[in-house]
């Protein structure tokens, strides 16, 4: 496959989700970063057609689990089966074993069955009846949830939050992206035309640029003390963790590769921080996430 910026990824997905570039920016940012994405908002709003386009744009294996509240661990990870001709027990890969797993309104399942994704999302691996078993690379899961105010939701513990590198949500289309949905064909129609764009190995090749960007010692201060304040300032009961600090870092330089930059910037930083570290960020009083990210961006310097 010809070698192509990441941007034509953007391009190719505006075609079929409208009026949300800075979404799909941060989705593909995701993506070459390579952690996972959970989108939450209210049903309907393209949540799950999002997924669907990263996967096909890439033309990676992509299975959808719909979580409910009767889902089990085994339904997503696989079970061991008896075969009588054989007369042995053999294992039958869940639907956890592909590239891109789409887990549908994630916040619908119980918490035992939520865990079960634990491992797959950190390690790249299930345990399953006393054996590991690697999941295919590249790995990812894209999740949606609905707001936890609906009825029938179980919120993701903050451990399970802290997986997702990154938390967007979709918000409803503009006027003109509304009007261009209602008159045009159905989304579904047009997502089965979809071509790749790209691939795996494109993929790989983008991840590999993005952790080599050069990030100056100043914008390393600004990262150290954007998380400083998180802990000191009062504003939220836990302040970012080291982890969320190299996710933070991991997810500025891959957007500085989608923007085909040679070395990572501040704006880099300020356009991923809140999708990184706001949903690892337990508020003291309730408010608007942008104005707690504006709140947070204002009150540290930005590098001389």
């Amino acid at each position: 496959m010809p070698t192509l910026a990441p941007r034509a990824v953007v391009e190719a997905a505006s075609t079929l989700i409208l009026g949300k570039r800075s979404r799909l920016e941060l989705a593909l940012t995701c993506l070459i970063a390579g952690g996972h994405l959970l989108i939450e908002d209210v049903p309907g709003t393209g949540k799950t057609t999002l997924a669907h386009v990263m996967a096909q744009l890439f033309g990676l294996d992509f299975r959808r689990v719909q979580f409910t509240s009767d889902l089990l661990p085994a339904d997503i990870l696989g079970v061991s089966v008896f075969e009588r001709d054989s007369g042995v027990f053999r294992f039958h890969p869940g639907p956890v074993f592909t590239q891109v797993l789409l887990a549908d309104e994630v916040n619908r399942a119980t918490p035992r069955t939520q865990s079960a994704l634990l491992e797959a999302m950190e390690e790249h691996q299930v345990s399953v009846e006393g054996e590991t078993r690697r999941l295919p690379e590249p790995f990812f899961v894209i999740a949606t949830q609905n707001p936890a105010s609906q009825i029938g939701t179980y919120p993701l513990p903050e451990s399970q939050l802290d997986r997702f590198m990154m938390r967007i949500t979709m918000g409803y289309p503009d006027p003109a992206a509304e009007r261009a949905l209602l008159t045009g064909r159905d989304r579904r129609s047009l997502l089965a035309d979809l071509a790749p764009v790209a691939d795996a190995v494109t993929l790989t090749q983008w991840r590999a640029e993005a952790e080599s960007l050069h990030v100056a010692d100043a914008l390393i201060d600004y990262v150290q003390a954007l998380i400083a304040h998180t802990r000191s300032s009062g504003a939220w009961r836990l302040g970012l963790s080291p982890r969320a600090g190299l996710a933070l870092l991991a997810a500025a330089r891959a957007h500085a590769r989608v923007f085909d930059r040679a070395h990572v910037l501040p704006e880099d930083v300020q356009a991923v921080l809140p999708a990184v570290a706001l949903h690892r960020l337990p508020a003291l009083e309730q408010g608007s996430p942008d104005d707690a990210a504006r709140a947070l961006l204002q009150a540290v310097a930005l590098p001389a």
